[in-house]
């Protein structure tokens, strides 16, 4: 109880002449204590309503965006530029046919509304809305809400394994998009889409016939991406002329799904399109429109202006793009970013700073079964003058690269479902680099699948990449499918101190070989590329020596023929490193035709012998009578228990000294297997 009710009269006369000087501040506290009592009424009412409709709201989806208005200025591949009406008021929409619309969300400045779909009629409550009746006390619960709906709606998980938001077969449809391509449309829209639908029932299969006769019948407006005032964005202007840019697309494909009974809604945004440049960032509001549909309890995202086709050097053409039909939102984010958040579909949301640094990876990334690529970020910093980039596949995948369109200053390295691609710029600053792919069993042609600014600060001089190093380098599935395994050296870089090393393989049967040595600082003859490599082949393996004829960056190449080919192909490619300028190794001894490839040489394995020495020679020449080392006169050499030919000869008096062999089948004709030189 107060204290004032305990007082007498004349001690409550007295107060109230000392407190009259404060009696304005006493009614302003007095009057907001009974608002604030007020306002938690109204609260505990709006849970009660709440709680009262929780069955209906569990029925019913609830999605709150900008209504978008479309305007005519051009902006990528499909770009037309999009910019909401800020101070217009929003409306939920509903579903043709459908009694009970979706809840509304109070208007904030944070909350956005739908649009309504042209046909759609409202119901009640969205006319409340309309006309400003709406509670405000329900304001915080609604708002409060919102948040579990859009998780709840929005939440795509994503295993990398599968590009849609639906699970879709695919092969269902094909009646359906065979049916849905070759429709003309004559007539009005109205008439189109009841002849698309005529044997049409659920709204996937709507959606799926809309979008397949758009991709197949509008073409995009070049004329009108170039000059806003010789296009329309309306979509019975787009359906009469079958032209127009993407908010002509957006447009008609939402006033189709109009008519269908099928929930959907224009999105405007920025795309990373052919105006786009890789790692920009974007400086204006929007410039690009796409579409939201509204399937099997949720939303989904398509584009129909990017799965049309393509425009290159001003001419469109019709290229269907399957990628862009309901993409999972963690995908279509990578190339598509909304201005209303909400339109991600994403939990949470990415920013536009996010989006902005995201690598660029094309539909064909994800068409040709890649799953992942690192870096993610599109500006790469090299590390002590290299760069790397990775990139993981679900299958077996060809891959080129080119940096600034024509420089190659790299390698790539290429396992079963991995590729690593180390990039060495030799000038410092920002560089684009392009990544191209194909599938291993595919005959057409490589595509760009990533794009990334490598930012060079310094250069690593010690790295020089040859022009005539092939993709890839190293031992790859492409050499064990050519019959190479087991490789000594499975890395593609072979650093060498001395300049001489072996490298060998497990090979099948019926396969030849041979290996060249090429380098950009040496000009290397037929002869020299042979002359420094010694080869050693026998039924399951094969041995390669090298000697460098200096120090330098070299390339090693492994080619293979089998039985049922007439030319050789590269099917391995070493990158050689030696840096010791001391190197001078002298050239193996020369073979001539009759050196078979499984004869194993010990040694003398130098070419030039010096003069008057005495020389060991050792061998191993298999199924022959007699092996011999000729000058003037001969020195036949003496097989011993371990199957090789040794002995000593002089290289007096002579200039050239031979290796023969004499055949069983003619024991007395003497053929030439080696040459060398005595100085």
């Amino acid at each position: 109880m107060a204290l004032h009710h305990d007082l007498s009269l004349w001690q409550k006369v007295l107060l109230g002449i000392l407190c009259f000087p404060f009696l304005p501040i006493y009614l302003c506290v007095y009057c907001l204590c009974l608002k604030e009592d007020d306002k938690e009424n109204d609260l505990e009412k709006g849970r009660q309503d709440t709680s009262a409709h929780a069955g209906k709201a569990q029925t019913q989806q609830k999605l709150s965006s900008k209504k978008l208005s479309i305007r005519n200025k051009a902006g990528h591949t499909g770009d037309a530029q999009i910019k909401p009406k800020r101070n217009s008021l929003k409306l939920s929409f509903r579903n043709k046919g459908n009694q009970e619309a979706a809840s509304i969300v109070p208007k904030d400045k944070d909350i956005k509304f739908p649009v309504i779909n042209k046909g759609f009629q409202n119901d009640e409550e969205s006319n409340n809305v309309k006309n400003g009746q709406y509670d405000n006390n329900n304001h915080l619960q609604e708002k409060k809400k919102r948040k579990d709906i859009y998780a709840r709606t929005f939440k795509y998980p994503w295993d990398k394994s599968c590009l849609k938001s639906l699970p879709l077969d695919l092969k269902t449809f094909e009646k359906l998009d065979n049916y849905s391509s070759k429709v003309i449309g004559k007539g009005s829209i109205e008439t189109l889409v009841k002849e698309l639908l005529r044997d049409v029932s659920t709204d996937l299969g709507k959606t799926r016939a809309i979008w397949i006769w758009i991709c197949h019948h509008i073409e995009y407006d070049i004329v009108g991406y170039k000059n806003e005032h010789l296009r329309s964005s309306d979509p019975k202007d787009v359906f009469k002329t079958r032209k127009g840019v993407c908010a002509g697309y957006s447009s008609l494909f939402e006033h189709m799904c109009s008519i269908a009974g099928v929930q959907c809604k224009t999105v405007s945004g920025y795309g990373k399109g052919m105006s786009y440049q890789v790692g920009q960032n974007i400086t204006e509001d929007s410039s690009h429109a796409w579409n939201m549909v509204y399937l099997e309890g949720g939303w989904h995202l398509l584009d129909s202006t990017w799965g049309t086709g393509t425009c290159n050097n001003n001419i469109f053409s019709f290229k269907y793009n399957e990628f862009y039909f309901l993409t999972h939102p963690a995908l279509f984010i990578e190339d598509h970013l909304p201005e209303n958040s909400d339109c991600q579909l994403l939990e949470p949301r990415i920013s536009q700073k996010h989006f902005e640094q995201i690598v660029y990876r094309t539909p064909y990334f994800y068409n040709l079964g890649l799953l992942f690529s690192e870096p993610d970020t599109v500006i790469i910093e090299t590390v002590k003058g290299m760069a790397s980039i990775v990139i993981e596949s679900s299958s077996r995948v060809l891959y080129l690269f080119d940096l600034n369109e024509t420089e190659k200053t790299g390698f790539v390295r290429l396992m079963e479902c991995k590729a690593t691609f180390f990039i060495y710029p030799e000038k410092t600053g920002k560089h684009k680099l392009n990544i191209y792919a194909k599938s291993h069993d595919s005959e057409g042609d490589y595509h760009c699948v990533l794009s990334y600014v490598v930012d060079c600060k310094s250069i690593d001089t010690s790295m020089k990449i040859p022009k005539c190093l092939r993709i890839p380098a190293g031992p790859s599935w492409l050499s064990e499918k050519a019959g190479l395994f087991q490789p000594s050296h499975p890395d593609p870089i072979i650093y060498t101190k001395n300049g001489s090393f072996t490298i060998s393989f497990t090979v099948k049967q019926d396969l030849s070989l041979f290996c060249t040595l090429n380098s950009d600082d040496l000009q290397m003859t037929s002869e020299m590329q042979h002359r420094h490599i010694f080869q050693t082949q026998k039924e399951e393996s094969v041995e390669f020596k090298v000697r460098l004829p200096q120090s330098g960056t070299f390339v090693l190449s492994v080619n293979i023929k089998d039985k049922n080919s007439e030319v050789y192909t590269s099917r391995c490619n070493y990158l050689v490193i030696c840096s010791n300028p001391g190197v001078r190794w002298p050239e193996f001894p020369l073979t001539y035709s009759d050196w078979a490839k499984h004869y194993d040489l010990v040694e003398p394995l130098d070419g030039i012998l010096p003069k008057n020495s005495n020389v060991f020679f050792k061998l191993q020449i298999p199924d022959v009578a007699g092996v011999t080392v000729d000058r003037k006169d001969s020195f036949p050499l003496t097989l011993n228990n371990q199957g090789y030919w040794e002995g000593t000869a002089r290289t007096d008096d002579c200039k050239e000294l031979y290796v023969t062999v004499n055949y069983k089948e003619q024991p007395k004709k003497r053929m030439y297997v080696l040459q060398y030189q005595v100085q």
